[in-house]
């Protein structure tokens, strides 16, 4: 009988789909990180006594040097990898200060509903992006 496997659940993660005219962004994994190369809408962990909007606007900056305002949620999707799980907290964004840069990410494209399918993107991502194109 093989022993089942205890996977570290890291807690809440939110990402921001952050919208401009009829396209948004989406972020590729550094090498050398977790889920390499693979995209991301950007995010992070939120923080012990932080609301998920707040760390929204925290992350978006440290990752991007921007300032986003949270435009509506959409539904948290809990998602487990090999090495964790995670629960994942969507927010549709928009800019208002500053021009994306890719701090913390190997590259950034804008995209929209035609050519995001020419991305890979983590699987944790994938219901929320279905989400965000079925509305």
């Amino acid at each position: 009988m093989e022993k089942e496997r205890s996977v570290k659940h890291i807690g809440d993660v939110v990402c921001a789909i952050i919208e401009m005219d009829d396209h948004f962004l989406i972020a590729q994994r550094p090498p050398g990180h977790p889920l390499e190369k693979k995209w991301e809408f950007p995010g992070g962990k939120v923080t012990e006594g932080e609301s998920p909007s707040d760390a929204i606007q925290r992350e978006i900056f440290e990752e991007l040097d921007i300032i986003v305002e949270v435009r509506s949620p959409l539904t948290p999707n809990r998602h487990s990898y090999e090495h964790l799980t995670l629960t994942l907290i969507p927010f549709r964004c928009f800019i208002v200060e500053g021009i994306p840069q890719p701090l913390e990410h190997s590259q950034i494209a804008w995209v929209n509903e035609k050519t995001v399918g020419d991305y890979e993107l983590s699987d944790a991502d994938i219901p929320i992006l279905e989400e965000y194109l079925s509305k």
